[in-house]
C-alpha cells in the first residue's frame, strides 16, 4: 500500500469503457489469457501471516495456478521460505523481481540482504529490489537505505538491475535514492489517493510519468497497482467487483499498448492484510484466498 494522506484527487480526465458487465468480464479474461506482464505473488494461506514459515508445497500449489497467466512474479522477502518463491518460479519459466524486506531491525536486514545476494548469484533473480516502502513508513534514513542499495549493487552481477520500491512521489522527494538505483520500482495506487474509478487511468499515467521524470531516463517498472473488489470506500475510491474489473482492463490495456513493465497487485486475497489496511486489505487478489478466480 502506498498512501499519501494529504494528497487526494488532483488530475482531470476519465477512462473510456463499457458498462456492460458481461463485456467487461470477457475483456478481462482475454487480457488474462494473453498473459499479463507480472503478478505480485501472495504466498500466505488462510491463517498465515508474515513471520510464519512458508513451505515449498504451498508455494508450488499457488504458482501452478497463476503460471499460465503471467510472464513474471514479484516476491517481497528472502527469508522464512520466501526465498523459495523465485526458485520455484524459475521452474515454471517465469521472470522474477525479488525483494529484500528491510526495516528498523538491522539483524533482519542483514539476513534479507544476504538472502537476496545469494539468490541472485545462483541465477534466480532478474531484478533485485532492496526494500519496499521503508521511506513511506519512515523505518530507515535516506543514508541507511542508500547504503543497502549500494551494498547489493556491489555484490550482484552487473546484468541484474538493482532498485528500491516505493510510491512514485518518494523518488521525487528523495532524488539521491533515485540516483542510487539502476531502475525505478514504483507503486502506483490511484485507490489509495482517493481517486474515483472514472479518473483512475489518467491518474496512474500521471504517476508513471512523474516516476519517469524522477528517474531521469532510468527504466521504470510499476511494481504494484490494483483495485479491491470488496471493502470500505476510501473517500471517492469505491471497492466493487465492477470497479475492480474496469481498473484491471484499463491498466492492462494501457501497459500492453505502451510496453510498460508492470506487476499487478495481487495474485491472491490474503486475510492477514485486514489488520493494517482495514476490511479492504483482504480483497486485492485476482484469485480468492482459496485459489478460485474471482472474475
Amino acid at each position: 500500500m502506498s498512501s499519501k494522506g494529504y494528497k487526494l484527487l488532483s488530475l482531470l480526465g476519465s477512462s473510456v469503457h463499457t458498462d456492460d458487465v458481461d463485456e467487461l468480464e470477457r475483456t478481462q479474461r482475454a487480457l488474462l489469457d494473453e498473459t499479463i506482464p507480472g503478478l505480485c505473488f501472495s504466498p500466505y494461506m488462510e491463517g498465515q501471516k508474515p513471520g510464519d514459515q512458508l513451505s515449498a508445497e504451498q508455494i508450488r500449489m499457488r504458482m501452478e495456478i497463476i503460471a499460465p497467466y503471467t510472464k513474471a512474479v514479484r516476491s517481497f522477502s528472502c527469508t522464512e521460505g520466501n526465498e523459495l518463491i523465485p526458485q520455484i518460479a524459475k521452474d515454471y519459466g517465469l521472470r522474477t523481481l525479488v525483494g529484500a524486506w528491510i526495516g528498523e531491525n538491522r539483524e533482519t536486514n542483514e539476513k534479507e540482504i544476504a538472502g537476496l545476494i545469494n539468490l541472485a548469484k545462483k541465477g534466480f533473480v532478474d531484478v533485485a529490489a532492496v526494500g519496499n516502502e521503508v521511506m513511506l513508513r519512515k523505518e530507515l534514513s535516506e543514508d541507511e537505505l542508500i547504503f543497502y542499495i549500494k551494498q547489493v549493487r556491489q555484490e550482484l552481477p552487473a546484468h541484474i538491475p538493482v532498485g528500491y520500491v516505493d510510491a512514485y512521489y518518494q523518488f521525487e522527494e528523495h532524488p539521491r535514492i533515485a540516483e542510487a538505483c539502476d531502475v525505478i520500482l514504483t507503486n502506483c495506487y490511484p485507490f489509495w489517493e482517493a481517486c474515483p474509478l472514472e479518473f483512475s487511468l489518467p491518474y496512474i499515467k500521471d504517476m508513471y510519468r512523474r516516476a519517469q521524470k524522477a528517474g531521469k531516463g532510468k527504466p521504470v517498472i510499476i511494481t504494484e497497482t490494483g483495485w479491491p473488489n470488496i471493502g470500505t470506500a476510501f473517500h471517492g475510491a469505491i471497492p466493487s467487483r465492477e470497479n475492480a474489473i474496469k481498473y484491471f482492463n484499463d491498466v492492462l490495456s494501457w501497459v500492453k499498448e505502451e510496453g510498460i513493465e508492470l506487476y499487478y497487485f495481487s495474485s491472491f486475497d490474503e486475510t492477514w492484510k485486514i489488520e493494517k489496511e482495514g476490511d479492504v486489505g483482504a480483497y486485492w487478489g485476482l484469485w480468492d484466498k482459496n485459489g478460485i478466480y474471482k472474475y
